[in-house]
């Protein structure tokens, strides 16, 4: 593990020991650090880099990758700065670490502002793993996202993050081009054991 303390964020990177399989950028959730995915990455992609930074905003002490006015309601202002703030350090940090573009794999927080960079900076990643997704911009962007791979995975009984708000963020990231599966798994906003599977089975594929 390496931190290198001239990138923008704070964040763990691990060096890929298998070679063909993409890097994973991991972007936790609210209240999560650097070092949250790391066993998640470890386990749904054996021998990829994996590059996971920590969210630069806080919320009562709890790190998070933007800010939000309420439970759900996003400030779209900071999104947007925030999205091209993690896709510059993306960039950054695949120069320092000769990295190809990774797939994004975030959880909650994490995942929204992921959608976010594919809305905004599509070039910086490869495809995506959103992870208890919300939409993070009501308008959709005019990005290109032609033949970029997303998985959406809701929880049937999810409260923070309803499947019925991750199908419109499916929608405009079909509209754009990207090829989307959505998935809703009988679970609430933790991960389980289904969602490893499947995202690992999902990752094999790339």
């Amino acid at each position: 593990m390496t931190t290198v303390a001239e990138l923008s964020h704070v964040h763990r990177f691990a060096s890929a020991t298998e070679p063909g399989r993409p890097p994973l950028l991991l972007l936790h959730g609210t209240g999560g650090d650097e070092n949250d995915l790391l066993p998640l990455g470890h386990a749904i992609a054996p021998g990829a880099a994996l590059l996971s930074p920590r969210g630069k905003v806080l919320e009562g002490g709890a790190p998070r990758f933007f800010r939000r006015l309420a439970e759900g309601v996003f400030d779209e202002e900071d999104v947007r700065r925030r999205a091209h703030e993690l896709a510059d350090f993306v960039r950054d940090a695949r120069e320092v670490y000769r990295l190809d573009a990774p797939i994004a794999v975030g959880f909650s927080n994490g995942a929204n502002i992921a959608a976010a960079v594919l809305q905004l900076r599509p070039e910086i990643l490869a495809g995506a793993v959103l992870l208890r997704a919300m939409t993070p911009l009501k308008e959709a962007s005019h990005a290109d996202l032609a033949g970029k791979p997303v998985i959406i995975l809701s929880g049937a009984m999810d409260p923070i993050a309803p499947a019925e708000d991750a199908a419109r963020l499916a929608a405009m990231l079909k509209a754009a081009g990207a090829s989307v599966d959505h998935r809703v798994l009988p679970a609430g906003h933790g991960l389980t054991e289904a969602d490893v599977n499947t995202m690992r089975a999902w990752l094999d594929q790339r």
